[in-house]
């Protein structure tokens, strides 16, 4: 019995690691396409020692300390510089910082995600449209707290050599946080004080 828990245990974090380096490495964002792909990577076919979100997360932030240290937290603050610059921009959309650049596991591949609140996404795209920004448009499903499964726009551009991608909720999304995707918790948001809070914290800046 023993043994079988320390096999399924070993297997559980090999499966973690893998997940963790295809996502710092090959800029996968989704963490079910990473299970997936690590399991077949590694043969494994018991659903029983994919590991959980939190996993996932811990191990990817272990794997960007040990393997891309300074290179990482310099890019992080790139992309937080940048966020901050696009928040001002949108500021009369209340913008608010979610994802990986606003929880420190940002790779070379991550986009700086923003929350936005108006009437309508029409409001959005209309002051994007008269700045000549070109852009892209999808949907998001995100979960809210009681469970409930919801579609909201979303407008994604380029600013420099880092995409944004911009969530449209209606002005009462600002109330509450949708789940996060990590640990099913109302997802982290920051606003302009905490993001150039975060900046101004920042032991890179010195270097910068």
């Amino acid at each position: 019995m023993a043994r079988r828990y320390r096999d399924h245990y070993r297997l559980k974090a090999l499966l973690a690691q893998e997940c963790a380096r295809l996502m710092a490495d090959e800029g996968i964002k989704d963490f079910r396409t990473a299970k997936r792909k690590a399991a077949l990577r590694l043969a494994i076919t018991d659903k029983a020692v994919l590991p959980d979100n939190t996993e996932i997360q811990q191990a990817l932030i272990d794997h960007q300390r040990l393997f891309h240290g300074e290179h990482q937290a310099v890019r992080l603050r790139g992309l937080r510089e940048t966020a901050l610059e696009v928040m001002r921009f949108l500021a009369s959309f209340r913008p608010k910082l979610v994802g990986s650049v606003l929880n420190g596991t940002a790779g070379p591949h991550a986009d700086v995600q923003l929350h936005l609140f108006a009437d309508t996404s029409k409001d959005v795209l209309i002051f994007l449209m008269e700045h000549h920004i070109p852009l892209e448009t999808s949907e998001r499903r995100l979960k809210l707290n009681n469970g409930d499964l919801i579609s909201l726009p979303v407008f994604r551009f380029q600013a420099g050599d880092t995409f944004i991608e911009l969530t449209v909720f209606g002005p009462l999304g600002e109330r509450e946080a949708p789940r996060s995707p990590v640990d099913g918790r109302p997802l982290r948001r920051a606003g302009l004080v905490e993001v150039r809070t975060l900046l101004n914290s920042d032991p890179t800046s010195a270097c910068s």
